[in-house]
């Protein structure tokens, strides 16, 4: 007889995106258009000098076992980086390097916390932030993000949090936010910090969005004064390097949170791949300029998809203050066709023409607070992105097909 799965593997909450990236491969198989703005890739070749690098440190038989926390050069470089870049006071001993940024969550989960403790999350939140919280028995504490606040941490709610939560432990903060593209201002965290700092409270600071700041620029938590000590930023080369299968991020942290990090990277995961590091070095060193040159079309992809938005009628669509992804309200389109946001998303994917369709996500893929929203990333070309947006409003008038489809899936009905 089939070994009975654990009450945690049943019960668990996936990255949506993924999922919608599936079905939209097989409907495309099948021989429908589809426009995917689903999920959070980048359009463009990976960096130059990263993948030259990667292939001669293949040449370099690079391809063996490596020090778990990272290799020693990579690690100087990231530490050189953020330094440079955010005015952090690091050193490599607080750095450690993992197959993307994701792995970080896990990581800061099994380091801090303990069965009962409870975890600040803003939402809405990255999807992978409440299996990582849970999988270590400890509590989620949401504090809402609000559009009409350009979805900017409440540092009210985190005061209540840690005045009245029963064993406050840790805040996840992620800046620029997915999926709502809000920026935690240099004001914002200073606030946050001046909360936390000296408490036994560890804050996760989730930043792979680093070199997407729309306005002004980028700031890190861990630059402010003795927040290194109880903080672990993560960043990821995806975005900013068009590097996601490369599966690459570094943390930093404390050297002795950073050591711990290590050892648990020892037990699940060996190392990181050194060719992939190598890569990583590269990057940091010379792809700066091509990075920043596909940062300025992401930014034009935005404004695209922003503008259009705002034309279609009950759609509001605040400027992403940061990321790829845009996440406008249509509550009210929700409401006159009765159907949820995700639902909607799927109805733009599967129902609303036979031969064309838009892949996006309903907010609540993103918890509760995302609901009556849609998150579209830019990740396509700009003219694709226009022929999307043409026919969102005609898609939304197509009433009997909404029923149709409604009928066919009832879960989706509000």
């Amino acid at each position: 007889m089939p070994v009975s799965i654990s009450q945690f593997a049943q019960n668990l909450t996936v990255e949506t995106a993924f999922t919608v990236l599936a079905r939209a491969r097989e409907l495309a198989a099948g021989g429908k258009e589809i426009i995917e703005l689903e999920i959070g890739d980048s359009p463009f070749p990976s960096t130059k000098a990263a993948k030259q690098a990667g292939l001669d440190a293949i040449a370099g038989d690079r391809s063996h076992y490596c020090p778990s926390i990272g290799l020693p050069e990579m690690r100087q470089a990231a530490s050189d980086f953020v330094n440079r870049e955010y005015g952090t006071a690091t050193t490599a001993e607080n750095i450690v390097v993992g197959p993307g940024a994701k792995i970080f969550e896990l990581l800061f989960c099994e380091t801090f916390l303990d069965p009962g403790d409870g975890v600040l999350v803003f939402s809405p939140y990255f999807p992978t932030y409440i299996p990582n919280i849970t999988r270590r028995n400890a509590r989620v504490w949401l504090s809402d993000l609000k559009q009409e606040n350009e979805f900017r941490p409440n540092l009210d709610d985190v005061e209540r949090f840690l005045a009245t939560d029963s064993r406050p432990k840790a805040i996840f903060i992620n800046s620029p936010h997915n999926p709502t593209g809000g920026i935690a201002t240099e004001e914002d965290l200073k606030g946050l910090a001046d909360l936390v700092r000296g408490r036994n409270v560890a804050v996760f600071s989730d930043e792979p969005y680093d070199r997407m700041v729309w306005r002004g620029r980028h700031h890190t938590i861990t630059a402010l004064p003795g927040m290194l000590d109880q903080c672990v930023a993560a960043y990821t080369f995806s975005k900013s390097y068009s590097m996601s299968g490369w599966r690459l991020g570094f943390a930093v942290a404390p050297a002795e949170t950073a050591r711990m990090f290590g050892d648990l990277i020892n037990t699940c995961l060996s190392c990181t791949p050194p060719l992939v590091q190598m890569a990583g070095v590269a990057a940091m060193s010379d792809d700066n300029d091509e990075s920043r040159q596909s940062m300025a079309k992401f930014r034009e992809k935005v404004e695209i998809l922003v503008a259009g938005l705002n034309e279609i009628e009950d759609v509001k669509c605040l400027d992403p203050g940061g990321t790829f992804y845009v996440f406008p309200s249509v509550e009210p389109i929700c409401r006159r066709l009765g159907i949820t946001s995700h639902g909607l998303a799927m109805y733009l994917l599967e129902g609303a023409d036979d031969q064309f369709g838009v892949a996006c996500l309903g907010g609540e893929c993103f918890g509760e607070a995302g609901r009556g929203f849609l998150r579209f990333s830019c990740a396509e070309p700009n003219d694709r992105l226009r022929q999307a947006l043409e026919f969102l409003p005609m898609a939304f008038s197509r009433t009997d097909r909404v029923e149709r489809f409604l009928e066919q899936r009832p879960e989706y009905r509000i």
